[in-house]
């Protein structure tokens, strides 16, 4: 749940997951759509799916118990290798370190040199799970991307990025992608609902109820085709800044694959956030 994103925002949505889903058992055998009801609004429902998975193959095949070998364990839908050498100290507490973005500043500045790969063997200790957590959080809390806090630092004595007067190199800009995007939703008029479909040309929503979306299309075909346009809004998704065109129209048959959804049902159903900003949207023309 953490996987880019905010603690304050994830603790709420963990503390109803486990409740609901109290163990690993319950989550093998729990239907994927209340996991991704659960998980509605966290976003990349990748991870979710592929928790679910996990827990799938860890009840089969190791009796609901984590592989100790980081060949097996790596083998596991959505496991990297950060994830992996994450897992097996904090867990087992073998002598692994999680190399991610904080782990790779700290050593750098303290070594001079870049860091790639699992350093665990750099180290000797009797508590290698605590050693990776708090390297990890050394390097979000103290050796900061900018303005890092040397001053109460106990490593400054060694660190040659101390000594030598470095200055932090400036964070990765993160690259917003912009895209103009037409949605076009078939509606009916005497029902509020909505025709949907999967599998959309948008590959962070593939596989999730959609209406029909294309990225590009002429005005003069959209007017040709019947459909009366509603608004623009803006929607935000990871790092792609979309520009949508709403279109609608009333219809009483609808293309093949697509589904007529009641707009109502979707409290009770999972559905995107996206999805669900375009029912509401939706609603005005039933009001």
């Amino acid at each position: 749940m953490l996987q880019q994103t905010q603690v304050k925002t994830v603790v709420p949505y963990f503390n109803n997951f486990v409740k609901k889903i109290p163990n690993l058992k319950a989550l093998s055998d729990c239907r994927e759509k209340k996991i991704l009801k659960l998980w509605e609004g966290l976003g990349y429902y990748r991870r979710v799916k592929n928790l679910h998975k996990t827990a799938k193959i860890l009840i089969k095949n190791y009796n609901g118990k984590l592989p100790k070998k980081f060949s097996e364990i790596i083998k596991l839908p959505g496991i990297g290798e950060y994830t992996a050498n994450a897992l097996l100290a904090l867990v087992y507490g073998q002598k692994r370190i999680p190399v991610d973005g904080n782990v790779k500043r700290v050593f750098s500045r303290l070594f001079n040199t870049e860091i790639k790969k699992n350093t665990g063997n750099l180290f000797n200790s009797n508590r290698n799970a605590d050693l990776a957590e708090a390297l990890m959080e050394f390097g979000a809390i103290v050796c900061k991307p900018k303005n890092p806090l040397c001053y109460i630092c106990n490593l400054k004595r060694d660190c040659k990025f101390f000594k030598n007067q470095i200055r932090p190199t400036q964070a990765k800009k993160i690259f917003i992608k912009e895209k103009n995007c037409n949605i076009f939703c078939y509606l009916k008029k005497d029902k509020k609902a909505i025709a949907l479909k999967k599998n959309t040309n948008l590959s962070f929503l593939r596989n999730f109820k959609m209406p029909k979306i294309k990225i590009a299309l002429s005005n003069d075909k959209i007017k040709k085709n019947g459909w009366t346009y509603l608004c623009n809004y803006k929607n935000n998704i990871s790092n792609t800044k979309m520009n949508i065109n709403l279109f609608y129209k009333f219809t009483k048959n609808i293309p093949a694959k697509f589904n007529w959804y009641s707009i109502n049902r979707s409290e009770n159903e999972f559905i995107p956030s996206f999805t669900k900003t375009i029912f509401r949207k939706i609603s005005k023309l039933y009001i």
